[in-house]
């Protein structure tokens, strides 16, 4: 009987595992996707800073171009 009980308790516990390994499987793949999409934003921002950038120091070259008029 007790042999039984054993069984069906490691029964349980390996299908909560299962769950567990579905569930952080589902989570992990999840966190990949956002990690992509993140790096993908975050390309695309520092490629608008660095056009905001060069529009500035092109704005400050012109207008000390002017001053020395």
């Amino acid at each position: 009987m007790k042999d039984k009980l054993d069984i069906a308790a490691l029964e349980s516990r390996v299908d909560e595992l299962i769950r567990t390994i579905g569930s952080l499987q589902h989570e992990n793949e999840a966190l990949r996707n956002q990690q992509t999409m993140l790096a993908a934003e975050r390309a695309t921002l520092i490629e608008k800073t660095e056009q905001a950038r060069s529009r500035v120091e092109a704005m400050i070259a012109r207008l000390k171009a002017m001053e020395t008029r």
